[in-house]
């Protein structure tokens, strides 16, 4: 039987985390695993290995078969995990043309509520399985991955236009690699709830340069969070995305689970003045659905302004 060719891109907090549980727990005779990195981290992983501090594996270390820096080098795939910064989203994938064939399974680890649908636009015909990723981790250094708290989570569904693609193999994978996971029909809910929070709170908490417990709890600054919430509840219930009437409440009440004083990286890497950041991903992504469906958000156009002006950004 010919091994399945799982490809890995992007070795970060989400794919150091994931790809290293694939890569630990293979089937050698039913799986190879490549990983695509860049610059200091390919170096490291060729050297070193991708090493995993978390107290899920005592063995802090793993190789993949195979490593490369560019995606156009790698053999053609059967499973591609997307763990990249949203912005350079399509870069991959128009990278990836040329490597992948219509058998294919896209599966992208980034939280956003249009991914699935960017990778569309560039690989029409994909099977991609939307998805939202639940995980404490970061790079600690180039190559080395630290995980801390409850075990990552992913929820993932099924390919609405590719129903009837089989993925048994996609969760047999995933069980064997000892990843807790979700598979539904429908993942749109669960991608939505994450972002009216990811999104709102993100926005928020960039503007004051705050945290999450200030962004939901400070009454001037709670108040746009919800504001927020309420705009892309209104863009989920016009897309019929099934979201519970009680969401904006729900999701405030959620916001006690964090620490009070735990940051968020798009405020971090605005109010460092960093040009790569997560504001087109959230405010862009509510701005681009509400045009479309003629809704207005007011709120979330006067912070991606007020944010892109902190950025100097026309």
């Amino acid at each position: 039987m010919k091994k399945k060719h799982i490809a890995i891109i992007g070795l970060g907090g989400v794919g150091g985390y994931f790809g290293f549980k694939i890569c630990q727990n293979k089937l050698s005779e039913k799986h190879t695993v490549s990983f695509v990195a860049r610059g200091e981290t390919y170096r490291k992983l060729q050297a070193d290995g991708l090493t995993l501090l978390s107290e899920e594996h005592p063995n802090h270390r793993t190789q993949a078969d195979a490593l490369f820096q560019n995606i156009v080098e790698m053999p053609r795939p059967d499973l591609v995990l997307i763990c990249v910064k949203e912005y350079d989203l399509e870069n991959v994938c128009q990278q990836l043309k040329s490597v992948i064939s219509e058998d294919t399974i896209i599966l992208p680890m980034m939280n956003g509520a249009d991914i699935h649908e960017r990778i569309r636009l560039v690989l029409p015909e994909q099977t991609i399985l939307p998805s939202c990723i639940y995980v404490a981790s970061h790079i600690k250094s180039k190559g080395v991955v630290e995980h801390k708290g409850k075990s990552g989570k992913l929820i993932l569904g099924r390919d609405q236009e590719h129903s009837k693609r089989q993925l048994d193999w996609v969760l047999e994978l995933l069980e064997n690699s000892k990843i807790n996971y979700e598979f539904k029909d429908n993942s749109l809910v669960d991608i939505w709830e994450k972002f009216i929070f990811i999104a709102s709170v993100g926005l928020v908490s960039a503007k004051y340069n705050s945290s999450i417990g200030e962004a939901c709890n400070n009454p001037q600054q709670k108040d746009e969070t919800k504001r927020i919430m309420q705009e892309i509840k209104e863009i989920a219930d016009k897309k019929e995305i099934g979201l519970a009437t009680d969401i904006v409440d729900q999701t405030l009440a959620k916001s006690s689970a964090f620490p009070y004083d735990t940051p968020t990286s798009i405020q971090l890497d605005i109010n460092a003045g960093k040009k790569h950041n997560e504001l087109e991903l959230f405010a862009g992504a509510i701005i681009k659905y509400a045009t479309a469906l003629q809704l207005a958000t007011p709120y979330t156009q006067q912070i991606y302004q007020e944010l892109k002006a902190k950025l100097n950004v026309a």
